[in-house]
């Protein structure tokens, strides 16, 4: 998927530019796109963002191999809005609501898998048969308690969670570290890199997209972060999140049991651009669950920056 994101860091760069440098954007994923290998770590600061998300479930891989008993390619293309606030009232605790909504169709999702990300590796393009074509929306929302050690930086944190929509419905809880210095005795590489794990688990139930899902959902996820993060003198924020995700399935097999998913995700941060993308190429599959990725900007500056003026 670099080449999109290549693609999108050329057309969004700019918007960046416009609102000025501040801290690296982030926000939380919609809900579909955790169970296809996005970054699923609650945010600890005060975020409003857009974001525009594609995830693909494809039906067939290469070889025509069927994934399970869902008889359609879904490509889900959903416009998302993200806030998060802090609550003044109890210390260390965040609020969450995501609301996603888009049309449903195979010709965006279809184009970077074939045309884009197989052409550009050399490899067979993925068949497809029925397609969804619909709207769908999901919305989530999250109570997350961030807490330090010993005066240390607020980065361990749990809470809880629920997604509901028409893809499928899910309540969850969730704890972990994020962007956790474990390199104290290094001081010049401790500046510069972080690292991050989420523990989760879910009971999902079905939807008007997805009739038959798992009733169970254990999720952890791991990564690693590049970026300057002690350093005040950096005039253009930057930071790259390498991740890797192990899902116990969202989706079943034929006998109705839940399907391992394993993804790759790249996240490239500047200032309030995010460009992020997943992959379950380390299944060594091309099919189920297959891609994902979102191009997000934080519009909290461009709001403080317009109230500030009135």
């Amino acid at each position: 998927m670099w080449p999109f994101m290549l693609i999108a860091l050329y057309f969004v760069l700019p918007l960046a530019t416009l609102l000025g440098w501040t801290q690296p954007c982030q926000a939380e994923a919609t809900a579909q796109s955790t169970h296809w290998g996005a970054l699923a770590f609650p945010d600890h600061d005060r975020t409003l963002a857009l974001s525009f998300t594609t995830d693909r479930f494809t039906e067939f891989d290469g070889a025509g191999k069927r994934y399970n008993d869902m008889r359609q390619t879904d490509g889900f293309n959903f416009w998302s809005l993200s806030w998060t606030e802090r609550l003044e009232r109890f210390k260390g605790w965040n609020t969450n609501l995501t609301v996603g909504a888009g049309p449903t169709g195979d010709r965006f999702s279809r184009y970077l898998q074939n045309d884009v990300v197989h052409k550009f590796r050399g490899l067979t393009p993925v068949p497809v048969g029925a397609t969804r074509d619909a709207i769908d929306f999901m919305t989530s929302g999250t109570l997350t308690k961030w807490t330090g050690l010993g005066g240390s930086d607020e980065v361990f944190f749990y809470g809880i969670g629920g997604a509901a929509g028409s893809l499928y419905y899910e309540p969850y809880a969730q704890m972990g570290f994020r962007r956790l210095s474990l390199l104290e005795f290094m001081p010049v590489v401790s500046d510069y890199v972080r690292f991050s794990a989420l523990g989760r688990a879910g009971r999902p139930f079905s939807g008007a997209a997805f009739h038959q899902v798992a009733n169970h959902s254990y999720l952890g996820q791991a990564s690693i972060g590049i970026g300057n993060y002690r350093r005040s003198d950096c005039a253009i924020p930057v930071e790259l999140e390498i991740g890797l995700t192990v899902d116990s399935g969202l989706f079943v097999d034929h006998r109705g049991d839940s399907l391992e998913e394993r993804f790759v995700t790249a996240a490239l941060r500047i200032s309030v651009v995010t460009i992020e993308t997943w992959n379950d190429l380390i299944n060594q599959k091309d099919y189920g669950p297959t891609f994902g990725a979102r191009v997000t900007l934080n519009l909290l500056p461009l709001y403080e920056r317009f109230a500030g003026s009135h």
